[in-house]
């Protein structure tokens, strides 16, 4: 059981059975078995994208930052709801999902939290609040990101990506720029499906009817294998032509020019995607439950896949 000593004045703490003290002297927490748990350390300033946030005490938050030069890091903002007489706060009153902004945080990789000293606001992304669909696609990016890179693992392309798609999410544009940032993310983070060519016989996927995705193998499987594969998804060959085309000015550095869809077309896409990424990364994405749910194509899997347990997935 940890004890936070008052902030207004340093006060002498005791040990007692099953404690630990805190003092807070000289702007530093010690605690009572002589432990700097806030001792000086060098600070860095950073762009930052808030990925997951968590309540702590009636003041504090700790919070997960997608930093563009430093990676995912995991950062306590002490205070981050307290304001003052004249209403000032260093983390305007509270950080909160996918809000962006310029970070001061503790640069040691040694702690499992950092310690963030100072936020300014710098988008709050407002207009895509406005829209469910476009806040769900939005914390669905902001889950992925979380799950599928390491922390202190910079990616810059990867904060670039995350911080293009949330401004596109607030506009026509949504279905596709979402689904063009996810087979990013898959190819930064080397989950890439196979979706050229059969990944059991290696022929090509021609173009027929009778072509499935299979989680388990991570790619497309042509009509004459996919009785090997029980987890198989049937997918149209249209649709695969579609995800072909949205990856291959990627890979290849080209500009990519996305056509307009429609959830209609990007719903089972989304849903093979997701069913690829669950299977990568042993977990379910707690999120896919309400960017699939809600659209009679993909209601009928998405109930049997994710609905069993929407807000526990990990657990």
């Amino acid at each position: 059981m940890i004890r936070s000593a008052d902030y207004s004045r340093p006060r002498d703490s005791s040990i007692r059975s099953g404690e630990v003290h805190l003092v807070f002297t000289f702007g530093i927490w010690h605690s009572a078995f002589g432990v700097d748990y806030n001792s000086p350390m060098p600070l860095v300033s950073d762009p930052c994208i808030c990925l997951r946030k968590l309540d702590y005490s009636e003041t504090s938050q700790i919070l997960m930052l997608l930093s563009r030069s430093h990676g995912i890091v995991r950062v306590m903002a002490k205070g981050a709801h307290r304001r003052t007489q004249a209403g000032a706060s260093r983390f305007d009153g509270g950080i909160d999902l996918l809000d962006a902004g310029q970070g001061v945080f503790s640069d040691d990789t040694s702690r499992e939290l950092a310690l963030l000293t100072d936020w300014k606001l710098e988008d709050g992304h407002l207009n895509l609040r406005q829209s469910l669909r476009a806040l769900y696609l939005g914390l669905y990016a902001a889950e992925l990101v979380s799950l599928l890179f390491q922390e202190h693992d910079s990616h810059p392309e990867v904060f670039d990506q995350l911080q293009k798609v949330l401004e596109d999410l607030a506009t026509a544009r949504l279905e596709q720029s979402f689904l063009a940032f996810e087979l990013d993310l898959l190819r930064e983070a080397g989950f890439m499906p196979e979706l050229a060519n059969c990944v059991n016989c290696g022929g090509p996927i021609g173009d027929r009817s009778g072509t499935y995705f299979a989680p388990s193998r991570g790619g497309v499987v042509c009509r004459n294998c996919h009785s090997g594969f029980p987890d198989r998804l049937g997918l149209d060959i249209r649709l695969l032509r579609l995800l072909q085309m949205i990856q291959a000015p990627a890979r290849e550095g080209g500009v990519r020019r996305l056509p307009q869809l429609s959830r209609h077309q990007t719903d089972p896409l989304n849903l093979l995607l997701a069913e690829h990424m669950q299977h990568a990364l042993g977990q379910r994405l707690r999120s896919a439950y309400y960017v699939l749910s809600g659209r009679p194509l993909a209601d009928a899997q998405v109930q049997r896949q994710f609905a069993c347990n929407p807000l526990g997935y990990g657990a």
